[in-house]
C-alpha cells in the first residue's frame, strides 16, 4: 500500500518513503485500526525497523487482549489492550481529537478487562442469542438476557467472561469515538428524537460545554464512574 493511502491517524511520514505496511484481515477494519508494526516502530519506538517489529511479534512478545499475536500486520483498534510483558508496558487504544487513536498507559486490574459495545444481536436457536461486538467478537448468551444494541459489556480478557453490563441510557460517563468531537469525554444528558442512524445524543463535557453528536459515536465507559482510566486531556 502507498503511504498516501494510509489512514491519516497512522503516525508515519507520508513522503519519506513510497510504501507502507497494510493491515491483515481481522477484528477491526482498515479505516479504524493500526497494524502492530506501526505501533511498535512509529508510536512506541520499541522497534526501529519493520524487521525488528516482525521479530518481536513472531516471538510472541506482544499481546492484544491477552493473546500473543504473531502477525505484525494484525489490526489493533478501539478499546483493545496492548501488552508488552518484557518491557512491563500496557496500553489501551482510545479515541483522540483530530480523528486519531492514542495509546493510553494502563496498569493494575485494567490490564485484565476491556469494554465492548454491542453492535448487533441475532437469534441462533430458541435458547441462544448471539451478540456481535464492536471489536469483531461474537458472544453466545442465553435467550432472555437483557442485552441490547448500544449497551456495553465489560469482559475479562482473554477468557471473554462477561462481568458487567452497562445499559445505554442518559447520565452515563462516555467517550466520543467519532465525528468532529472525537476524543471528548462527558456525561449523556439527553437524546434527540431523530429516527434510526440519525439519532443524536447531547453530551456535557467536564468544562460544562454541551456537544451534540450521533449516538453511534457515544461509547459508555461506566455507570456512575468510568471503569477505565482516561487521558486528562483528550
Amino acid at each position: 500500500m502507498k503511504r498516501q493511502q494510509a489512514p491519516t491517524f497512522w503516525t508515519i511520514h507520508r513522503k519519506e518513503k513510497v510504501w507502507s505496511i497494510n493491515t491483515s484481515p481481522g477484528p477491526h477494519n482498515f479505516g479504524t485500526s493500526i497494524p502492530i508494526t506501526i505501533i511498535l516502530r512509529d508510536m512506541l519506538s520499541t522497534a526501529s525497523t519493520r524487521r525488528e517489529a516482525t521479530q518481536i511479534a513472531k516471538q510472541g512478545k506482544i499481546k492484544i487482549d491477552g493473546k500473543p499475536r504473531l502477525d505484525d500486520k494484525f489490526p489493533v483498534g478501539l478499546m483493545d489492550v496492548i501488552s508488552i510483558p518484557d518491557a512491563g508496558e500496557n496500553y489501551r487504544i482510545l479515541p483522540a481529537k483530530g480523528g486519531r487513536l492514542t495509546l493510553h498507559p494502563i496498569k493494575g486490574d485494567e490490564i485484565g478487562f476491556k469494554l465492548c459495545r454491542i453492535v448487533g444481536k441475532s437469534t441462533l436457536t430458541v435458547d441462544t442469542i448471539q451478540l456481535r461486538l464492536h471489536d469483531g467478537r461474537a458472544l453466545n448468551v442465553p435467550a432472555g438476557t437483557p442485552y441490547k444494541v448500544n449497551d456495553v459489556l465489560k469482559i475479562k480478557i482473554p477468557s471473554q467472561e462477561i462481568v458487567e453490563h452497562i445499559v445505554f441510557k442518559d447520565q452515563l460517563p462516555i467517550v466520543i469515538t467519532g465525528g468532529r468531537s472525537q476524543g471528548e469525554t462527558g456525561i449523556i444528558i439527553g437524546f434527540g428524537d431523530e429516527p434510526g442512524w440519525k439519532k443524536t445524543a447531547t453530551v456535557r463535557t467536564p468544562k460544562g460545554e454541551d456537544i451534540r453528536t450521533l449516538t453511534k459515536y457515544v461509547f459508555p465507559v461506566g455507570t456512575s464512574q468510568p471503569l477505565i482510566s482516561l487521558p486528562e486531556s483528550q
